[in-house]
């Protein structure tokens, strides 16, 4: 007769294998994620815009799960608040943003989205943190958010290290103006012929 394993010992198998399924699911979501196309209403506002009215909130002290000037920001809080006030809807939470499809991280520039992962044991492999890129393409990329670490409240970071270990993917929000566009590219046989 085979012998009859306890309860416990099944159930604490079954947990152990549940909680492993999780943590390999959490793992594919940083990878996964990046197949949602999408369009925001960005009017006639422009990332310099943006990027200016952000910086007039450094400072502003850290308060998770607020989107309140008055009383501080978490990070997600922040972002909205920043685009709400140029009538832009984005999702509310850094999470919601996990679908969507990224950019080059080279290609990154004023206005972009940069999301990381969180912090927290829970939400380690998964969208955790967001800030707004305040640099341009070839040089040091920077965003501005609002963190709960030493800087307390909205601050400027360099990418480092830290950040770049945590990094999940760069998202834009401001699509290319066609019109310069079309102007960049016709200024380029000027200067090829300014250059003979």
């Amino acid at each position: 007769m085979k012998p009859v394993k306890p309860a416990v010992l099944h159930a604490s198998k079954k947990h152990k294998a549940n909680k492993a399924a999780k943590l390999h699911s959490h793992t594919r979501l940083r990878h996964h994620y990046a197949e949602i196309e999408t369009n925001y209403e960005t009017g006639e506002t422009t990332p310099d815009e943006l990027v200016e009215f952000a910086q007039t909130l450094k400072g502003i002290r850290y308060r998770y799960g607020s989107s309140n000037p008055e009383r501080g920001f978490d990070c997600s809080g922040f972002v909205n608040y920043v685009f709400t006030h140029f009538g832009i809807s984005i999702p509310r939470s850094s999470s919601d943003f996990a679908p969507v499809k990224g950019i080059d991280i080279k290609d990154a520039k004023f206005g972009d989205l940069i999301l990381f992962t969180g912090t927290r044991s829970h939400n380690y492999h998964s969208a955790g943190h967001i800030g707004i890129v305040i640099s341009q393409p070839g040089e040091p990329l920077e965003f501005i958010h609002s963190t709960s670490g030493d800087e307390n409240g909205v601050t400027i970071t360099a990418m480092n290290d830290r950040y770049q270990r945590r990094y999940i993917k760069t998202i834009r929000v401001f699509k290319e103006d066609p019109q310069a566009q079309e102007e960049d590219e016709n200024a380029v046989p000027d200067t090829l012929e300014e250059a003979r």
